[in-house]
């Protein structure tokens, strides 16, 4: 593990509490563009999200309807009942999204594919950098708005369901994750600059409340219009 890996789970609460931690549930509310660009506008917006620290799975409710939820892992999408009962499946949905662009409308399979493994990403950090074949290094800092920030690059197994295999994430002096850079390989590898603000502490756990997806250019900055994704997240707690 690397040093800088060190001083992100000690930042966040420490490695020994993620690994007794289970799940984060919260309330979760969804903004930005590419909902309306994907063809549905105001999805997963104000929804409850539960997400699996121990293994790759997230459940968000209601979907579409007010008995319906959804259940996402690695190698499978469905939309449930409140009774267990399949709706619809997709297996290997990952395929579903070949060819691709920012642009490309979604099926409801495919958002909650999409919205599945991106807050899984999001909410199961840092824990999930220590998952078996996950790699890390230290990289190049890089300094934005004055303030400079230690990079991490993160490159993730095959059987681990992420937005990109590889990303960089930025370290502020406190080590608490600022940034992240990724490339959206089931967009068209869509190059996205991702911040991470609103650090809270709940049951021992650090876990950020708000964040701001843009496009990136070319010298690693962001596009500040439009606001792809926004993330907001209330009600949170740690079981």
């Amino acid at each position: 593990m690397s040093d800088l890996l060190a001083t992100v789970l000690d930042a966040y609460g420490g490695r020994a509490r993620w690994e007794e931690a289970d799940r984060i549930t919260a309330r979760q509310f969804f903004g930005g563009a590419l909902w309306g660009l994907k063809g549905h506008p105001g999805a997963l917006d104000d929804v409850e999200v539960i997400v699996g620290l121990k293994r790759e799975f997230v459940s968000q409710k209601p979907f579409f309807d007010a008995d319906h939820h959804t259940s996402f892992t690695a190698d499978r999408v469905a939309v449930e009942t409140s009774d267990g009962d399949v709706v619809e499946e997709l297996t290997d949905p990952r395929a579903s999204f070949a060819g691709h662009d920012l642009t490309t409308p979604w099926t409801r399979l495919q958002l909650a594919y999409f919205s599945g493994s991106a807050m899984w990403t999001y909410l199961a950090e840092p824990i999930s950098l220590t998952f078996p074949g996950v790699r890390t290094e230290e990289i190049d800092p890089f300094t934005e708005d004055g303030e400079k920030y230690r990079r991490l690059r993160v490159v993730f197994p095959d059987y681990i369901a992420t937005l990109s295999t590889e990303q960089v994430l930025y370290v502020d002096g406190d080590g608490l994750i600022r940034r992240r850079d990724y490339d959206v390989e089931i967009a068209g590898n869509t190059p996205g600059a991702h911040f991470i603000s609103g650090h809270q502490e709940v049951d021992g756990l650090v876990i950020p409340t708000t964040r701001e997806i843009y496009s990136r250019d070319e010298n690693g900055h962001k596009v500040p219009d439009p606001l792809v994704v926004s993330v907001r997240l209330e009600d949170i707690r740690v079981s």
